[in-house]
């Protein structure tokens, strides 16, 4: 079973309100073949919400408020959920304070990119689940 980013299947869970769809993932969601989780959302989030990037050790967002508590109760109920239905492998959305791998923002909201990982994608890795970005997916597929 595949673990995918909920926005990349087309659920309306991002920050701003929206989703962050590929149509191929989204069929494979509709197949039964993925797991789809919002560590956000079940860390408490709102949707929509104010954008937030890593700071350090912190997850702060662009209201100045510090949601890093969120992220990790949404990262651990989120990895429950994936080791519950065997996930082995995630396609996560890149860059994102929770999903993103390898590569994350700076935490000075001006989408200047560092080498880090999300907060649930450092989990779901140091739990032997084999993560890689929408955008790595994406390459593959061509």
């Amino acid at each position: 079973m595949i673990l995918i980013s909920a926005c990349l299947a087309g659920h309306n869970c991002k920050y701003n309100g929206g989703n962050n769809l590929v149509p191929e993932i989204k069929q494979m969601f509709e197949e039964g073949k993925c797991v789809a989780v919002c560590p956000e959302q079940l860390g408490g989030l709102a949707t929509p919400r104010p954008s937030a990037e890593i700071q350090g050790t912190r997850v702060i967002n662009t209201a100045g408020i510090d949601v890093t508590k969120a992220y990790e109760t949404g990262a651990a109920a989120a990895l429950k959920q994936a080791l519950q239905a065997g996930c082995n492998e995630a396609v996560l959305k890149a860059y994102s304070p929770s999903c993103g791998c390898g590569m994350i923002y700076d935490g000075t909201f001006t989408h200047t990119k560092i080498h880090g990982n999300g907060i649930f994608a450092d989990l779901c890795m140091k739990n032997g689940i084999h993560c890689i970005t929408d955008e790595e997916y994406k390459e593959k597929k061509q």
